[in-house]
């Protein structure tokens, strides 16, 4: 009833499936799940994911049924009775969906169907990591386990074809017997993960298909008509008659259920200091195990760090910045032991891969920091966002070609949104991939990545900047002095005290034709400065003095150069700039030919600019 009252209070939200699953998910939280309500952020607590995460009136309304929670503790962000009458209000804390940095007790924002359950992959796979790096014969501190909910169609054979333990509960009629039996059941089922959607083996995702009545004791139910919206008055009148509440106000709670989750508390206070015991035993035991494990668990980096970085001097020979970001990368695994995650099967092309860190295997090296995630670049990015939203200090990375983070951008969205941090690696970042062709030349990905609010997208030139780009996707408050971590800088300059009489801004390799450029036209006298634009949001949010010292306002002459869709260069060219770019599809043909197609040369970059200067 407190699902009904809540959708007909705000006259929006979904009660169907909340109202399915309203059994289910009371005995998850009051019977099955290790958690303290209290401690919201305890870090050996169950997980609880909701594949489908409009059905979150069921997590909302359970998390409201504590007098301690709602008289007492009063937590910032930990929802209560009155939230629930602010069901889908502008800045409430019971959102229509889920999210994480919304609500206490949350853990993943799940947003387009479908996040979910690789979410609930990725938590699992940190469990997994964690407790075979850490765990001892004598005592676990990583034994928790990932429950993920979710109603759906009939995919028990999908899963089962796909080497699952698959359990079929009929809940229809409020067999909870079946459901508690079922998890007995998974306990006994070490080797594979068990389709309940519930893991019960630490580390393994088990999940449970339930059969559910959608919108169960309303007018609507069994139908599809029930998924979303209000009832009317006559329904509601019916469905207070079934189960006997006529002559209660809206949102009423009985007396047992604040007493039943009041025990429920009492118990999560229990094994929180349980599990605090037991980690003082591990310290005292496992001292340099536990100092890592401790540093891991509070986000903490090595002192140092940030020194870790390879050294690249003029003589060196000249790397692709995919090869400088393998370097880095490897440096970093050295002083970052949460560093972990794979390329979508291209580690050879993109270098991203952790030396002598091993695969991540299960049950043969769950410790194993690469992951190989095959050619599935959503399920790689929705998995990196559940290991980022842990909280076990993992720092996943996920590593493709640029043209197929089209495959993933709902999941790059949401590590956004959720604010997940995950390293995403993307090489292969312009028509300079050649003679693979337009399929594999990406065009339009910058400007839409750049577009996704809070996403820090770094399009570094040379190693310098590639292992600057890292360090602030690594740390960035600790990161923000370097020039990288500015978004932009001078690169060169030949104007002394004068101010320059034109600027070109380059990104990526078209930084070298800046600066070839910048060259010839000072040897003929220009004054000519050349700007880096490694990442547009960081240079935004520099102060005013800076970005006018970068970029002066009265210099009106300026010239872009970026292998991509120009889109949202005039910001920076001015009204009187030039935008260089491809607003095309590419072609298929060596690098070289390709860029000289469309203008990428020294010789066109100085022809434009002179053009320019001639106005």
């Amino acid at each position: 009833m407190l699902i009904v009252d809540s959708v007909q209070h705000a006259k929006a939200g979904h009660a169907g499936m909340a109202l399915g699953m309203a059994e289910v998910a009371y005995f998850l939280y009051r019977h099955a799940m290790r958690y303290n309500s209290t401690s919201p952020k305890w870090f050996n607590r169950d997980r609880f994911v909701l594949s489908a995460g409009h059905a979150c009136l069921l997590q909302l309304r359970l998390k409201t049924q504590s007098k301690v929670v709602e008289r007492k503790l009063k937590m910032e962000n930990l929802a209560k009775i009155e939230d629930l009458k602010c069901l889908c209000k502008l800045g409430s804390r019971t959102p229509g969906y889920p999210e994480n940095v919304v609500t206490q007790g949350i853990e993943v924002t799940t947003g387009p169907l479908g996040q979910g359950v690789v979410n609930a992959v990725g938590l699992a796979l940190a469990e997994a990591n964690l407790g075979a790096r850490y765990n001892k014969p004598d005592v676990a501190v990583v034994d928790h386990r990932t429950t993920d909910l979710a109603l759906s169609e009939d995919i028990s054979a999908r899963f089962e074809a796909l080497g699952w333990n698959t359990i079929t509960i009929d809940n229809s009629q409020g067999n909870l017997d079946a459901f508690k039996n079922a998890l007995i059941s998974a306990h006994c089922e070490t080797r594979k993960p068990t389709f309940i959607r519930f893991p019960i083996i630490p580390g393994a995702v088990v999940h449970c298909l339930l059969k559910t009545i959608i919108g169960k004791l309303s007018k609507k139910e069994g139908s599809s008509k029930a998924h979303h919206g209000t009832f009317d008055d006559d329904d509601v009148k019916q469905m207070k008659q079934k189960v006997k509440w006529n002559d209660r106000e809206p949102f009423h709670v009985i007396p047992m259920v604040y007493r039943e989750m009041q025990a429920q508390i009492d118990l999560g206070g229990r094994l929180e200091q349980e599990w605090n015991s037991k980690l003082n035993y591990y310290q005292n035991k496992y001292p340099e195990e536990a100092a890592e494990f401790k540093l891991l668990v509070a986000d903490g980096m090595i002192p140092g760090w940030e020194s870790s970085f390879p050294k690249w001097s003029m003589s060196d020979p000249v790397d692709s910045t995919g090869g400088y970001s393998g370097k880095c990368l490897n440096a970093l695994a050295k002083v970052l032991p949460g560093l972990i995650g794979g390329s979508a099967d291209l580690a050879s092309s993109n270098q991203a891969y952790l030396h002598n860190l091993g695969d991540f295997k299960q049950p043969d090296s769950p410790w194993g920091q690469n992951i190989r995630y095959g050619v599935r670049e959503h399920a790689m990015a929705g998995i990196s966002n559940g290991l980022a939203l842990h909280g076990g200090g993992l720092i996943p990375f996920a590593a493709t070609f640029l043209v197929f983070s089209d495959y993933m951008k709902n999941s790059v969205r949401l590590s956004a949104l959720s604010h997940a941090g995950v390293l995403y690696i993307l090489t292969h970042d312009s028509v300079g991939i050649g003679e693979d062709g337009p399929t594999h030349q990406p065009i339009e990905h910058l400007s839409g990545l750049r577009a996704i609010p809070h996403l820090l997208l770094f399009r570094p030139a040379d190693g310098k900047e590639t292992a600057g780009a890292y360090k602030v996707a690594a740390n960035v408050e600790g990161a923000l002095a370097d020039v990288v971590g500015k978004g932009g800088y001078i690169v060169s300059d030949n104007s002394e005290k004068e101010l320059p009489e034109i600027i070109l801004i380059g990104t990526g390799s078209e930084l070298c034709l800046c600066e070839a450029s910048a060259n010839v036209l000072r040897k003929e006298g220009t004054r000519v400065r050349v700007v880096s634009l490694v990442c547009r949001r960081l240079f935004d949010r520099q102060p005013r003095d800076y970005k006018e010292f970068v970029l002066p306002s009265s210099v009106s002459k300026r010239v872009s150069v970026e292998a991509g869709l120009p889109l949202g260069w005039k910001e920076y060219v001015g009204d009187e700039g030039i935008a260089t770019g491809i607003d095309d599809f590419g072609y298929s043909g060596p690098y070289s030919e390709v860029f000289n197609k469309y203008g990428f040369t020294e010789e066109n970059v100085t022809k434009t600019t002179k053009s320019l200067l001639t106005k």
